[in-house]
């Protein structure tokens, strides 16, 4: 599902809330909801309301700083057999569950949107929840652009004293508060929103990261749950190994470029290409050696290897996306890089003005705080060889993603793993094409989740709740009726 372009909302100025409690005041203005895509007729059955929840930084000092976590509230003023809430994550780590909620506003089935009000919210450190920045703009341009061979001694180190320019900027800022933003804390947050919202148990719809979040939520608070869908799951037995979880996620995008290429052949407007792999990696060494400007009115930016590998990547993340990707890659080769910005800025959060949000520096600070150990060097040129042949389009270009916790704080929060001993049964949906989760991460969680049931969809991209009718209406029974699907469920492409 894709994210409406509104702006981050604020809501305005709320009546003192006790702790544990939300102040919730209308925060549709500032959600721009009438810009959202939301038909008019729904959007006029619909309230948004934000409020703002404290919490702990450290839940082991529970009575000491508290910093604040942004939740929306769409509640339909239609509804006749309210079951609960519904809070929703849309991953990351750094994704914005307020702009999800605002999506799914629009997607839902006016059957969920008169049982459940929507609970979107910012988890710790992302948006308005007392938001993590440890770059500027400039940095983050910099950072995307980056396409260094480690296997060589300079491009070994511009990689390492890159990531750890940012992870020094991170810990000078905020010092001993940095390790609190993690994925165990998060969860415990979540908890407390369920309380503030009034429901005795949870009711949560979780894509990617999310999935993690709920699955540490489930193991945390397992008697807490009502019903918990996983979508696009984390695969619970490569957390906290940078290299498995990267070596698992660089062959799902490689597997999907070689679906993007073999639907290339068929479409004349991507023909034009001609090989596709060969295709991407003569542009990206074309844009190494001469980087390429864009046609857009004001922009200074040239695009090199790192941001045309960007853009293909983004551009695997959902088959609709594919022809926007054929029009970059012909438009790149013949001097113009305007449409693979317009795919790194999109999948990076970055406005035409040239402000990011907070995601790529969310996702740094969630990953390194979660991972207890960081890969030697020795351990990363040794990996760096190995993926350049076995992954030859991403491998290379990805081994710099190993250094990024070398140099970060050493207090950290591994996540366990999630065994939710004792909930009630927690659906898995699983894509069987899914680059950027592949599918042996769904069954890996529906086996370490005690009363994991897992639900599978043969499509392609990423996530499959929104993109096919049969897997919407399994996940909808369960959400509402609580019945779990058949065993060994399929659901066709």
């Amino acid at each position: 599902m894709s994210s409406p372009t509104a702006s981050s909302p604020a809501a305005t100025p709320s009546a003192a809330a006790s702790p544990g409690s939300i102040g919730f005041n209308d925060c549709s203005r500032a959600l721009n909801v009438a810009g959202s895509g939301i038909p008019s007729e729904r959007l006029d059955r619909l309230s948004f309301d934000c409020g703002k929840l404290q919490v702990p930084l450290d839940y082991d000092r529970p009575d000491g700083e508290t910093i604040t976590v942004e939740v929306l509230r769409v509640h339909s003023r239609e509804q006749v057999k309210r079951i609960g809430s519904l809070l929703v994550d849309p991953g990351g780590p750094g994704g914005s569950g307020i702009v999800l909620a605002v999506n799914l506003a629009g997607g839902l089935s006016d059957t969920m949107l008169s049982s459940f009000d929507l609970i979107g919210f910012d988890p710790r450190g992302v948006g308005l929840s007392t938001p993590i920045r440890c770059t500027s703009d400039a940095d983050e341009d910099r950072l995307l652009a980056l396409d260094p061979d480690v296997r060589t001694a300079a491009g070994f180190a511009e990689a390492k004293q890159a990531t750890a320019t940012v992870a020094q900027a991170c810990t000078a800022k905020y010092r001993s508060a940095l390790e609190h933003y993690n994925t165990v804390e998060t969860a415990r947050d979540m908890d407390r929103i369920r309380d503030a919202v009034g429901d005795d148990k949870m009711n949560y719809l979780g894509f990617s990261y999310g999935t993690q979040l709920g699955a540490v939520y489930a193991h945390l608070f397992p008697a807490r749950i009502r019903a918990m869908v996983l979508d696009g799951a984390v695969d619970p037995t490569t957390t906290g190994d940078a290299i498995r979880a990267n070596d698992q996620q660089i062959k799902g995008f490689e597997q999907a470029f070689d679906q993007f290429a073999a639907h290339c052949a068929a479409r004349p407007a991507c023909a034009a290409l001609g090989q596709p792999r060969a295709a991407v990696q003569a542009l990206r060494a074309r844009a190494n050696a001469a980087p390429i400007g864009s046609s857009r009115s004001g922009e200074t930016r040239k695009a090199t290897g790192g941001i045309v590998l960007y853009a293909v990547l983004s551009a695997l993340y959902s088959e609709r996306e594919w022809p926007a990707l054929d029009a970059a890659l012909l438009d790149a080769r013949r001097g113009n890089a305007k449409e693979l910005f317009e795919l790194v800025d999109n999948y990076s959060n970055r406005s035409t003005d040239g402000s990011f949000a907070n995601l790529l520096d969310v996702f740094l600070v969630v990953t390194c705080n979660d991972q207890p150990t960081d890969p030697a060097d020795a351990v990363i040129k040794a990996t760096a060889q190995r993926w350049a042949t076995q992954y030859p389009l991403f491998g290379l270009w990805s081994a710099t993603s190993l250094f990024q916790c070398q140099s970060w704080q050493k207090s950290r929060h591994p996540v366990p793993v999630p065994t939710a001993a004792g909930s009630p049964p927690i659906l898995v949906v699983g894509n069987l094409h899914d680059p950027a989760t592949p599918y042996s991460g769904a069954v890996n969680l529906t086996r370490a989740l005690t009363t994991g049931v897992l639900l599978t969809w043969d499509g392609q991209g990423h996530t499959s709740y929104g993109q096919s009718r049969c897997i919407d209406n399994a996940v909808d029974d369960y959400l509402l009726e609580q019945n779990i699907p058949a065993a060994n469920t399929t659901c066709p492409r």
